[in-house]
C-alpha cells in the first residue's frame, strides 16, 4: 500500500513526500516533521522524539534499487559478496540511551596515562574527521596522521592481549539486531564477507567471541592487526594504516579469516583472487567514506546500504544521493536480511 504526504513546505520551497511501504523518497530534508496527511512544523528535537526513524528507509532512486536487485538475484548467489563495515555498523550506535563504544574506543590499556593520551587524540581529531570544511587529501593525512599516532601509545604503552579481553568484557558495545541472522544466511550460501575496519582486528575478533560465541568460515577481517610476543604484549602493527578514508579492497592482502591466528576457524571458503571474481557487492556503512571499500574490486552491481544513526536532519540529503538505501536511527539488521534473502531467491 502506498501513502501520499502532504507538502512540506517552508519560505523557500515546497516538496511533496512519498512513502511506499517502508521506503521514503526524499528529494530533501528540512527541519519538519510529517505525519500522513498532516502539515506541521517542529524542530529537529521534536521531530525526533515524535517520530520512530528506524522504521523508515530512504531511496532516492527506488527503480534503480529493484532493477540491481532483479540483476544480481539473476546472477545468482556464486557471484555475490558482502563488504560491511564494522564499527556504528555492524554494531548498535546507541546502547541504553548512550552512544556505544567503538572498537578503538573500547580499548583500556590498563595504564591511565596512554588511556588520556589516546582520548586527548580522539578529542582533537575526531571534528577534523567530519569536518565539511576539510579537503580530502588533507583530510586524508590528518587521518593517517591520527592512526599512525595512536598506534605508538598502544605500543608504547605496553598494550597486552589480556587487557584487550578485559576491555571488551566491560565495554559498551553489542551487535545490532538481526546481524547474526545475517551471518548465518550468508553463510549458509557460502557467501563471501569482508569486514572492513579502521578499528582493530584483534578487538573485532574478541568481540565476536564474546558477543556472538561462534566464528563464521565466510569471513575475513581487513583492518589493523596488531602483532603480539610470546608474553602477549603487543610489539608492532602488521601491514599500512587502515583509516576511516582508506579502506578499500586494495588492502585484501591484509585479510584473515576470522580467529585464524589463533587456529580457532575451519577456514575460509574462498581465496583473494576467488573473492575478486564476485563481482556483485552488498556494501554496508555508516559513513559516505565506506563507499570506497569496494574501490579495489572490478565489481558489475553494487547496492549500497548506508546507516544514518544520528544528525539525520543534516546528512539525509547527502546519505540518500550516496547510498542505494539509508536505514535511519539506528535501525535493526532486518532489512539487511531481508533483502539479502531478495538477492538470493
Amino acid at each position: 500500500m502506498s501513502y501520499r504526504f502532504q507538502s512540506v513546505s517552508n519560505s523557500n520551497l515546497t516538496l511533496p513526500l512519498f512513502f511506499s511501504s517502508t521506503i521514503f523518497h526524499p528529494s530533501h530534508f528540512s527541519s519538519r516533521a510529517w505525519r500522513c496527511g498532516d502539515t506541521f512544523s517542529l524542530n529537529a528535537r521534536t521531530q525526533m522524539e515524535e517520530h520512530d526513524f528506524s522504521k523508515v528507509t530512504v531511496t532516492a532512486d527506488p527503480q534503480s534499487l529493484e532493477n540491481k536487485i532483479s540483476a544480481i538475484r539473476s546472477a545468482g548467489p556464486s557471484k555475490l559478496q558482502v563488504i560491511a563495515d564494522f564499527d556504528a555498523t555492524l554494531t548498535r550506535y546507541w546502547i541504553n540511551g548512550s552512544r556505544g563504544q567503538s572498537s578503538h574506543g573500547l580499548l583500556k590499556q590498563g595504564n591511565p596515562e596512554y588511556d588520556a593520551k589516546r582520548h586527548a587524540l580522539f578529542e582533537y581529531y575526531h571534528p577534523l574527521e567530519f569536518s565539511p570544511h576539510i579537503p580530502i587529501e588533507e583530510k586524508t593525512k590528518l587521518m593517517e596522521e591520527w592512526w599512525g599516532k595512536t598506534h605508538a601509545l598502544l605500543v608504547e604503552g605496553g598494550l597486552t592481549y589480556d587487557a584487550i579481553k578485559t576491555s571488551v568484557a566491560n565495554a559498551s558495545i553489542a551487535f545490532r539486531e538481526g546481524v547474526v541472522e545475517l551471518f548465518e544466511f550468508l553463510e549458509e550460501r557460502d557467501i563471501p564477507v569482508l569486514v572492513f575496519s579502521a578499528g582493530l582486528a584483534d578487538i573485532i575478533e574478541e568481540v565476536l567471541r564474546q558477543k556472538v560465541h561462534k566464528s563464521f568460515k565466510n569471513f575475513k577481517i581487513v583492518s589493523n592487526r596488531m602483532i603480539f610476543n610470546e608474553d602477549g604484549c603487543l610489539v608492532s602493527f602488521r601491514g599500512k594504516i587502515i583509516h576511516t578514508l582508506n579502506k578499500n579492497e586494495h588492502a585484501l592482502d591484509m585479510a584473515a579469516p576470522l580467529h585464524d591466528h589463533l587456529g580457532e576457524t575451519n577456514g575460509p571458503i574462498d581465496d583473494n583472487s576467488s573473492v575478486k571474481t564476485r563481482t556483485n557487492v552488498l556494501l554496508l556503512g555508516d559513513h559516505i567514506g565506506d563507499l570506497g571499500m569496494s574501490n579495489g574490486l572490478n565489481y558489475d552491481i553494487r547496492i549500497s546500504v548506508g546507516f544514518l544513526n544520528d544528525n539525520i536532519e543534516n546528512n539525509l540529503d547527502s546519505y540518500s544521493k550516496a547510498f542505494d538505501i539509508v536505514y535511519l536511527n539506528d535501525a535493526p539488521m532486518s532489512g539487511v536480511v531481508k533483502l539479502a534473502s531478495q538477492l538470493c531467491s
